[in-house]
């Protein structure tokens, strides 16, 4: 294992049969760290799947310096207390390093960075394979996904977001646990099931992916609705643009193994169920509504207070795969920039 406070080496994707990507992310998988209970959840996750794509683990702790409107600071005095901040930085870091537990086979980078801790990750974001992090906390990292930035954070970012709750830092890889992916037909959607079946794939030769979507009930959540609304048709309609979504992705992924359901009730709800049991929920950014909508409103607060295990938020980005969906049947056209 290898320790240093400076930019780690590239790395380049593994060609697992997927499309090639020769990006080099040099930072590998990100995670913050802020010396919590929730922040080594997340680590202890971070370092398996670094593992797992043979890349670096880079740690993060940032700091800020107070700011004392009006009120002249002496520099030698400033610069003391930036060494101190800094300092114990470095002891969270080395602390939460030494709690890792196996990281053979893991080069492990600590890194510290002068900087609000929401424009530190999105900077990272940009030469990153993920970022990594809990979704509660009281400060620094982890107190970003509890305030108005959890809107932002993951739009933001430039490569997909994954939150580990506290308690879900155990691996499910011996189970026969699916990738479940959450779609609500948009492009948005469609870009996350992309990923999804890519991580599927990654993790075993056996891995399923389960592609679920969510009807809330028209009579309690739409009463102005007139009585004569086909709740059953609705429910068909749905059904039928989640399979024709499904076909496509096979289409894509011809081994993989591919389930869906439609599910009767609120979105965020069945995202947070199937958290308890998925190996990985894979949920999309932005969107007009359903899932991909959910994140961009209050309720994304509730993704990230209540998810029971990882959560992984990709960011929208173009991909050619997504040309022939049309071929597939019936879907739903977002703008991704609305």
């Amino acid at each position: 294992m290898t320790d240093q406070f400076h930019d780690p080496a590239k790395k380049v994707n593994a060609d697992n049969g997927l499309p090639e990507n020769t990006a080099k992310k040099k930072h590998g998988v990100v995670v913050g760290v802020d010396g919590s209970k929730r922040s080594l959840a997340a680590a202890i996750w971070a370092v398996r799947e670094a593992r797992r794509i043979n890349a670096p683990l880079t740690m993060v702790s940032a700091y800020t310096l107070p700011v004392f409107p009006s009120v002249a600071v002496d520099a030698a005095t400033g610069g003391h207390e930036d060494s101190a901040l800094a300092q114990s930085c470095r002891q969270i870091l080395e602390a939460t390093k030494a709690e890792l537990g196996d990281t053979e086979g893991v080069e492990v980078r600590c890194n510290v960075e002068l900087g609000d801790p929401s424009t530190v990750l999105v900077d990272y974001s940009h030469n990153a394979e993920m970022l990594v992090a809990g979704p509660r906390g009281r400060g620094g990292f982890l107190g970003l996904l509890v305030g108005s930035v959890s809107r932002g954070l993951p739009a933001q970012a430039k490569c997909p977001v994954v939150l580990v709750p506290r308690g879900a830092e155990m691996t499910r890889a011996d189970s026969d646990a699916p990738v479940v992916v959450a779609s609500d037909g948009s492009e948005q959607g469609r870009v996350a099931m992309l990923r999804a079946a890519e991580e599927a794939i990654h993790r075993s030769d056996t891995c399923r992916l389960r592609i679920i979507t969510a009807m809330a009930p028209v009579s309690s959540a739409v009463e102005w609705l007139p009585s004569t609304v086909d709740e059953r048709a609705m429910f068909d309609e749905l059904r039928e643009k989640l399979d024709a979504g499904a076909a496509w992705l096979q289409s894509h992924f011809p081994n993989l193994n591919i389930e869906t359901e439609v599910i009767d009730g609120v979105p965020v709800d069945a995202v947070v169920a199937e958290s308890e049991s998925a190996r990985l929920t894979v949920v999309g950014t932005r969107g007009l509504g359903g899932f991909t909508g959910a994140l961009l409103g209050s309720t994304s607060q509730g993704i990230a207070a209540h998810a029971r295990g990882p959560v992984m938020i990709v960011p929208y980005h173009d991909d050619p795969r997504l040309a022939d969906r049309p071929e597939y049947g019936p879907m739903i056209d977002q703008d991704p920039q609305e």
